[in-house]
């Protein structure tokens, strides 16, 4: 299902704090971070010319952050960043100076850092982005996960030295106890959505996903002319619909959104015209998106600059791993996990509509770009649902 966005502040220009947040500025020093980060390189950006050809477009490029810092996710760039900023801050109150980054492993800051325990609730790949952030500075911290996550997922946030606590429930009842336990025990909650009175961290989180934008725009051959990208809070989304309206201006490209229909919020608070929490239904193969409240940030960003928002089907999302695991003609192979795929699938529901088609411009000169967001995170998943092993799939990429 697809609705076109009809809120009243659609097109407005970004919120100040957003448009900085969100910077190209901000980008080159995310991208300068990165650069201390010893397994950094940029991912893979895949042409797809035989699946745009099918598919009746000009172009079609996905990005890959399958192969993101060996985390296998795009949120491998988020979480970290944000501990390391946190961390950087701290050293400045306490050092009473100015630190950069190059100072990260440096005594007195590591010592700092041994004093810090940062904590987060996720579905599996932020936590391990938060994890891998504070084993990399020396920090302490504890994830929260509901009750819904595997154990393979869990197990993946555990090997960073984590302190993992399930919790019974949903995603979003993992982020009330994430925040209630923090709170008590004062350590920093590093979380990808924002609410009331908690926006400058989740900001950071955002902030660090600018650098893959970075690399797909020195990648790609030309600006892309529509982008379909899959939201849970929205965070990535929201960074993805912000950066690029800072950097293309009045010639940005369409932007969709596109979430589980079994866990669409906001979806949902397209049609209510304000951010609502959605009640929890069935849960979702797209188990990192299976999220029933926006981030406040990332709606505030995705009202004025989102296009559409639209809904897909489990089968949607499930065909377009296949799809991508098995390409057209010469195309690369990619894994992408449950939730990866699903921009994807959100272009093939809308190409397979008539009006969907019309209602977004798509034809023979749209020039397209995705994002696969994460690989293989739960490897016996992916094999149940595509048919074959992750790694036989890479071996012939």
């Amino acid at each position: 299902m697809l609705v076109l966005n009809s809120h009243p502040d659609h097109h407005k220009s970004l919120d100040p704090v957003d448009a900085e947040t969100l910077s190209t500025d901000a980008a080159r020093e995310v991208e300068r971070f990165l650069s201390y980060r010893e397994n950094h390189s940029p991912t893979p950006m895949r042409a797809l010319p035989g699946l745009a050809k099918k598919l009746g477009l000009a172009a079609l490029h996905m990005k890959d952050e399958g192969f993101r810092l060996g985390l296998g996710s795009f949120k491998a760039l988020g979480g970290s960043y944000a501990v390391i900023k946190l961390l950087l801050e701290e050293a400045e109150r306490q050092l009473g100076r100015k630190v950069d980054i190059a100072e990260i492993h440096s005594d007195e800051v590591r010592r700092i850092a041994q004093g810090m325990t940062v904590g987060c609730a996720t579905d599996g790949n932020h936590g391990r982005s938060v994890a891998a952030g504070a084993q990399m500075v020396g920090a302490n911290a504890v994830i929260f996960v509901h009750s819904g996550v595997t154990d393979e997922r869990v197990a993946a946030i555990a090997r960073f030295g984590a302190r993992m606590v399930r919790i019974q429930g949903t995603y979003d009842d993992s982020v009330a106890e994430a925040e209630r336990i923090c709170k008590e025990n004062g350590w920093m909650v590093v979380s990808d959505t924002s609410w009331p009175g908690y926006e400058r961290i989740p900001g950071f989180v955002m902030q660090g996903y600018t650098a893959m934008l970075n690399e797909a725009l020195r990648e790609l051959p030309q600006p892309p002319t529509h982008v379909f990208i899959q939201a849970g809070v929205g965070g990535l989304a929201a960074a993805v619909a912000g950066y690029f309206d800072i950097v293309f201006g009045k010639d940005r490209p369409k932007f969709i959104v596109v979430e589980p229909d079994r866990a669409a919020c906001i979806y949902e608070s397209a049609l209510a015209g304000r951010p609502i929490k959605i009640a929890h239904g069935q849960s979702t193969i797209m188990a990192m998106l299976e999220c029933y409240e926006p981030s406040l940030v990332a709606w505030r960003i995705l009202s004025r600059k989102a296009d559409a928002f639209m809904t897909v089907t489990e089968s949607d999302a499930a065909n377009a791993m296949r799809q991508l695991a098995r390409p057209e003609q010469n195309d690369s192979p990619i894994v992408a996990g449950e939730s990866g795929g699903a921009g994807l699938a959100g272009l093939c529901s809308a190409l397979a509509s008539e009006k969907d088609r019309k209602a977004l411009g798509l034809d023979a000169s749209s020039r397209v770009f995705l994002i696969n967001t994460e690989g293989a995170t739960d490897k016996a998943r992916y094999h149940d649902i595509v048919g074959v092993d992750s790694a036989k799939v890479l071996a012939t990429a």
